[in-house]
Parts: structure tokens; C-alpha cells; sequence
């Protein structure tokens, strides 16, 4: 699985200046355990203003057989969005450009020889992500996908795939804005840079969150 296959977001206090500095002021509903296919929150810019949306992890969508309420097209995986596609495939393409989001989330997991790590950073985690808004009916749908860069040697030791897009202060404005639309200016986010430290700490499930051994401090870049 890429990095990211699950995150929280839990009622913190570095989670709340997080969101203070997305600029909205509603707050997110606080789960534990978040996977793919399920929702979660993100923030967007939309109509000269910042809008946190209830969206299903997973950028492509369809309703469900039953008829009632939706869930991942088959077909497709659209859980995460591989920087060094977006401009390649069209799922990607057609949004990068426009449609970008941030994920405020407080932890992602990962899992090495059955170990669930959670991963952190000093304060909360911004992920840089996609989005769209699917009409069914009279309704917008939300749906979004985290972006993920080159896997980084120092979590090697964790997971040696790939490295999800984490964004600070100084980029939320630009990343957020539906006018720009250079994205060759992005080329530096979407290196695999720590640009903060990362707190690694083995947890006894991502539901449970309780730490069963020492956390490991990973030096910024």
C-alpha cells in the first residue's frame, strides 16, 4: 500500500491552530482510524472563500449498487494521487491545476511486520491533496486524494514506498488558490523533503493509539 493508507484527527490543540491557519472556522468531525473509502475533511478555496468539506477518500466515485449513498469506483485507485503523475494521468490532470486541497489531519499510520506506526509532525499534519465535486442529482458529492512524493531513506525502516505531500504555513495560500496555476512552481514541494522533523511512535492499533514502545525523533532535512 502507498503511504497514507490511514490518518486521524483528533480534538488538539495544534490540530485547532492548524485549522486557525487554513483560515476556517468550522471544525472537523474527530475520528480515529480513518481509511480509505470513508470520509473524512478537507479545506478548499471556493468562491473567495475557505470551505471545510465532508468528502469520501477517494477522488473517483460512484454510487453504490443499492442506490443509497456512494463509494470508490472499482475499477479505479484513487486513494492517493503519485506526484509524478499529475500531469500525466488524466484523473490528475484535469484538477492539479485548480482543484487542490489540504487534508488537516493529527497522524497517519503505517505498518511494519504487523507493527501500526502513527507519524507524526510538531503540530498537526497538512496533507496536500485533490479534490472534486461530483453532482448527483441536486447534490455535490466531495471527494478527494492525497498526494504522494518519492519515498524519503530515513523512513526507510518504516515504509520504503512513497512519502505523503506535506505542506507548511508559507504554502497554503498558493496551494490553496483555484487562480494559480503554475504548477511547475510546485516542483520543490513535491521532492521527498523533510522540511520538519517526523515523530515516529509504534501504537497498539490506530483506533487505540497507545504506545507501546519509545518514539523516534526523524531530523528535518
Amino acid at each position: 500500500m502507498a503511504m497514507c493508507g490511514r490518518f486521524n484527527t483528533l480534538d488538539t490543540q495544534e490540530l485547532r491552530e492548524l485549522l486557525q491557519r487554513l483560515g476556517v472556522q468550522a471544525l472537523p468531525e474527530f475520528r480515529r482510524d480513518i481509511c480509505p473509502g470513508q470520509y473524512a475533511h478537507f479545506v478548499i478555496e471556493r468562491n473567495g472563500e475557505r470551505q471545510l468539506l465532508n468528502g469520501m477518500w477517494s477522488l473517483l466515485i460512484e454510487p453504490r449498487p443499492s442506490g443509497v449513498g456512494f463509494r470508490p469506483k472499482p475499477k479505479y485507485s484513487t486513494l492517493n494521487a503519485r506526484s509524478d503523475n499529475l500531469m500525466t494521468l488524466k484523473s490528475w490532470r484535469e484538477r492539479y491545476p485548480r482543484q487542490r486541497a489540504i487534508v488537516p489531519a493529527t497522524a497517519f499510520h503505517e505498518w511494519r511486520d504487523g507493527q501500526c506506526y502513527a507519524i507524526t509532525q510538531p503540530g498537526a499534519v497538512a496533507f496536500g491533496s485533490l479534490y472534486e465535486l461530483w453532482p448527483y442529482g441536486e447534490q455535490l458529492v466531495p471527494a478527494f486524494s492525497i498526494i504522494t512524493v518519492p519515498p524519503h531513506p530515513k523512513l526507510s525502516h518504516i515504509h520504503e514506498k512513497s512519502l505523503p505531500l506535506l505542506l507548511e504555513p508559507g504554502d497554503f495560500d498558493t496551494w490553496l488558490s483555484p487562480e494559480f496555476s503554475h504548477v511547475d512552481d510546485f516542483a520543490d514541494l513535491l521532492q521527498p523533503r523533510l522540511r520538519r522533523p517526523l515523530l515516529v511512535t509504534p501504537v497498539d492499533s490506530p483506533k487505540g493509539l497507545n504506545p507501546v514502545g519509545e518514539t523516534e525523533f526523524i531530523a528535518a532535512d
